[in-house]
């Protein structure tokens, strides 16, 4: 039942924790077994490891086990004890004290041990009612029967957490509340309450479920099987036995099996279930593909990059389990209000019980049922669960689309951003240059296109690669070229269609032909507008111009807009050349400060938050780090590498800008779902505090109070886990 690490170390998959407390109830059961010096539970991942000195596992999954919970090896499903309910995902340091029976919902939910045991408790109460109506005289003991089959599990799960550390579950408060029920005449009612209870559980732990779900589904996105290509043959394998250098062929309609790049093969890549993208994208050799997306109409022949551990989904739901394990500070603060808030309400419970008789003449049954039923209505379950449950929801639903958080605290500061500092390239530009304008100074457009593009052929350069993609965009075959030749510093030339060629700056060029005004303007106008502009010689003759520039991408204008919209201002820091930077800044319409070394933007950064201002810093992950490092929020752009999901706060996946706007509006309505869940849970429990002592309410609307409350905010909560309206 156990993955040891090392010697002292033994790792248990633990199903079925499906809120923060019950984390909190494993690790003080666990702490007090004796030579356990170390006990780490992750709820998101359903692990718990144990450093120990010399403890039997035995001892430690009966500990699991006794609380209700599913243990089984760290790599394996459970199969036993079935309580394994796997839902959303909160840190193990809460205060919370909510402890429910965790009865997996992976099936339907009949089939489950907590599904027949409230179909059980159901059928014996609708038995007592109908005893009772047919035998008046039994009708006492029937309910007291009814009770007794949802009461005696609820009741033992109490007694354990209980000697574990954790006296004040929901489990004890109910089944205090339904034994003093019985004390007072109030059978029928307590048994109607165990149900009811039961109900409230059931479909919060369906709830509860979604959460995670929504994110481990990412998870079947990868194939199970891959096409190995080996030895001149091809075979299919298991695609988690693929190692980083194996070569597989992806056929056209097939899902990808593992991060790689592309050796052979054009095709389009629909990315949208990792990234969110909604346009498929064309991509040919070079270019890397993420595990999980599905390959178009092409055969592609890929090397993989990544084992199926460390792929690009793999990754993200490693990043998105670790970060729900991050506290918000709304978060903690409910924690530690929780840690007096039940305390108080038990104490509440009894004095309400007890002060009316003893000082006012009360009748004793009467204030004991309403202290019964306040006892229910102090559960803190709905506001424990209503931070966490929506910061779980956000991070599952930010990861489907391409957004990553690391924690609720990222999560949290996002919506107060006031001022945003973008790279330029490779962030608000795509990374590498392209073909913009291609002149013709005598010679026809397409042939100087089709010269440069011959004289490029082979080459690796960044603008060498702009000039062949424009001339495959255009449908131009470049003719063969003799005796090329790389001139330092000047250009290239070559023998093409026995011509002398030669492509080139406009100085180097200007060397071999003559540039006249006309000419001269129309580069000078380009190189205002950020542009690099080569000219293509024929002889000795100027025959045309090729200018290129690292362009912004698609949606850059569109995101920035966004963010500006909604009050915040942008700013480009960027260690790239003034006039280039200007001309991409006017274009998007953004402040620039350009020919900044790494260390200039982190002193910006820092001068931007002694003004007042919250600031986001959103580069590619690597040159940014320090000022990634220094603002309040840094965002790296194209989150599938490691260097960016290490170095930022939070990453976009895809690399959109406007992805920066839909992270703050995921924030923003983030924490207005957790205000409304926190309204929800403090306000039905003050409306039914004042209804039942006043004697308008009783147990059953108690429970509903804390049941009903809790199953709400996470309902609530998992609205989160919809893409908004109108998304950014």
């Amino acid at each position: 039942m156990t993955e040891a690490a090392h010697d002292d170390q033994i790792k248990m998959r633990v199903e079925g924790m499906d809120c923060a407390s019950c984390a909190v109830k494993i690790e003080n059961a666990l702490r007090r077994v004796p030579r356990v010096t170390d006990v780490a539970v992750s709820v998101a991942a359903g692990n718990v490891t144990v450093r120990h000195d010399g403890v039997d596992v035995g001892t430690l999954a009966a500990r699991i086990t006794a609380l209700g919970y599913n243990v089984a090896p760290a790599d394996e499903k459970g199969v036993h004890a079935p309580h394994g309910n796997g839902g959303a995902s909160h840190d193990h340091d809460d205060a919370g004290l909510h402890g429910h029976d965790h009865g997996p919902t992976d099936g339907s939910w009949w089939r489950t041990s907590k599904g027949i045991l409230t179909i059980a408790s159901g059928a014996a109460l609708g038995a007592a009612f109908l005893i009772g109506k047919l035998a008046p005289a039994t009708e006492k003991w029937a309910f007291l029967v009814a009770m007794m089959v949802g009461l005696i599990p609820i009741g033992r799960r109490a007694f354990a957490a209980a000697i574990s550390g954790t006296p004040f579950s929901i489990e004890m408060l109910m089944t205090i509340a339904a034994v003093g029920a019985v004390f007072i005449g109030a059978t029928e009612e307590a048994a109607t309450v165990v149900f009811l209870f039961l109900i409230g559980e059931l479909l919060e732990g369906v709830a509860a479920s979604r959460a995670r779900a929504s994110i481990q589904d990412l998870t079947k996105l990868v194939p199970k099987t891959a096409m190995l290509e080996e030895n001149g043959s091809v075979r299919e394998v298991q695609a988690d036995t693929l190692i980083v250098g194996s070569m597989i062929q992806v056929r056209p309609g097939d899902r990808i099996p593992a991060d790689g790049l592309i050796v052979s093969g054009e095709s389009f890549v629909d990315e949208a279930p990792v990234t969110g993208e909604s346009t498929p994208t064309r991509k040919g050799p070079e270019e890397s593909l993420f595990a999980g997306t599905i390959n178009g109409d092409g055969l592609l022949t890929v090397r993989v990059t990544a084992a199926a551990a460390d792929n690009t989904i793999a990754r993200v739901v490693r990043l998105v389990e670790e970060a729900q394990e991050s506290k918000a500070p709304t978060e903690r603060f409910i924690d530690r209000f929780s840690r007096y808030y039940t305390p108080g309400v038990v104490v509440v419970a009894f004095l309400v019980a007890v002060i009316p008789p003893l000082l006012f003449g009360g009748v004793w049954s009467e204030w004991v049922y309403k202290g019964l039923a306040i006892l229910l209505i102090g559960c803190p379950c709905a506001l424990v669960i209503s931070t966490p449950a929506a910061i779980a929801a956000s991070l599952s639903a930010g990861a489907r689309r391409g957004l990553l958080l690391k924690g609720g605290v990222v999560l949290e500061q996002m919506g107060k951003i006031t001022l945003a500092c973008f790279d330029k390239t490779g962030t608000l530009t795509a990374g590498k240059p392209v073909v913009t304008d291609v002149l013709s100074f005598g010679t026809p457009e397409d042939e100087v296109l089709r010269l440069a593009a011959a004289l490029e052929t082979g080459s690796s350069h960044p603008l060498a690669t702009a000039i062949l993609a424009e001339a495959s965009k255009r449908g131009i075959i470049s003719p063969s070229a003799s005796g090329s030749q790389a001139l330092g510093g000047k250009g290239v030339s070559a023998t093409i269609d026995s011509r002398q060629i030669f492509l080139g700056s406009p100085k180097a060029a200007g060397e071999i032909g003559i540039l006249d005004i006309e000419h001269q303007g129309r580069v000078a106008a380009l190189n205002d507008e950020g542009k690099t502009v080569s000219i293509v010689v024929i002889g000795t003759s100027i025959a045309g111009a090729i200018a290129m520039r690292d362009e912004p991408r698609p949606d850059a204008a569109k995101g920035l807009k966004l963010l500006t919209d909604a009050g915040i201002r942008t700013v480009m820091l960027t260690g790239d050349n003034r006039r280039t930077a200007t001309a991409i800044g006017k274009s998007l319409g953004i402040e620039v400060q350009a020919g900044l070394l790494p260390q200039d933007k982190q002193r910006i950064v820092a001068e931007f938050q002694a003004q007042g201002f919250v600031v986001a810093k959103i580069g590619d992950g690597i040159n940014d780090a320090p000022a990634l490092a220094a603002a309040d929020v840094g965002v790296a752009m194209g989150g599938g590498t490691d260097v960016a999901l290490e170095t930022a706060d939070a990453a976009v996946l895809h690399g959109r800008v406007s992805d920066v706007a839909a992270m703050i509006d995921l924030s923003k309505r983030t924490m207005l779902n957790i205000k409304q869940n926190i309204t929800v849970a403090l306000g039905l429990k003050a409306v039914f505090l004042v209804t039942t002592v006043i004697g308008l309410t009783g147990l059953w609307p108690a429970i509903l109070a804390d049941t009903g409350a809790t199953v709400l905010v996470t309902i609530n909560a998992l609205r989160l886990l919809k893409p908004p309206r109108t998304q950014p």
